[in-house]
């Protein structure tokens, strides 16, 4: 019972926006630069997609943590998802900035995250553990081609999105060296068909 109640807890906090950031929200130097329309439009549908990825981090992370019996590894995952919430937050901070909204489908994707993350965990650390590389790695990646997309002159979306880049690289690093294993590449496959419908629907809804 203590676990439902602490995992209805942290998806009301995610899903409501009560979680608060740990860390200060990076911040380029110099005055804000207002954005076009288009800049502006083009900026809050990307950064809507980062926030998306951030609510799932929450349950992934939320529910490897409930299912591993290794302290050590516990802590590593509470650990990760504390920088996690710093990018919920600073990405949901940039979307009030920007006039734009969160995703409608934030509870699905929540629901179906830790739902994976339930399943990753009970497959045993090293599943686990490798999930958390194929993640941070297809993360990684998609964060590179956000900062090739962001308009030029939106700094203080690319400021965001490069600090988080450099925390999923650290998240893989940390697992990798924790003892994951590889994935097989049917799951791999999947994982990153999964992430493309997720990132393409949530760029408008």
């Amino acid at each position: 019972m203590d676990a439902f109640f602490i995992a209805a807890d942290n998806a009301l906090r995610t899903l409501s926006g009560a979680n608060r950031a740990f860390r200060p929200c990076p911040a380029p130097a110099g005055p804000p630069i207002t954005l076009e329309a288009d800049e502006q439009r083009l900026s809050g549908a990307l950064m809507r997609v980062n926030h998306v990825g951030e609510v799932c981090a929450q349950a992934l992370y939320h529910a490897q943590s409930m299912t591993t019996r290794d302290t050590t590894l516990r802590r590593q995952f509470e650990t990760a998802a504390r920088e996690e919430t710093d990018h919920l937050a600073w990405t949901q901070q940039r979307l009030r900035e920007l006039g734009a909204r969160p995703s409608l489908l934030n509870p699905l994707w929540y629901g179906g995250a830790f739902a994976i993350g339930l399943l990753a965990g009970r497959a045993g650390d090293a599943l686990s553990l490798g999930f958390v590389v194929e993640t941070e790695r297809q993360v990684e990646r998609h964060l590179e081609g956000h900062l090739e997309r962001l308009p030029s002159r939106d700094v203080a979306s690319r400021t965001i999105v490069q600090q988080m880049k450099e925390d999923e690289s650290r998240h893989a690093a940390a697992a990798s060296a924790a003892g994951a294993a590889e994935l097989p590449a049917p799951v791999r496959w999947a994982m990153r068909a999964a992430a493309l419908v997720m990132t393409s629907t949530a760029h408008y809804l």
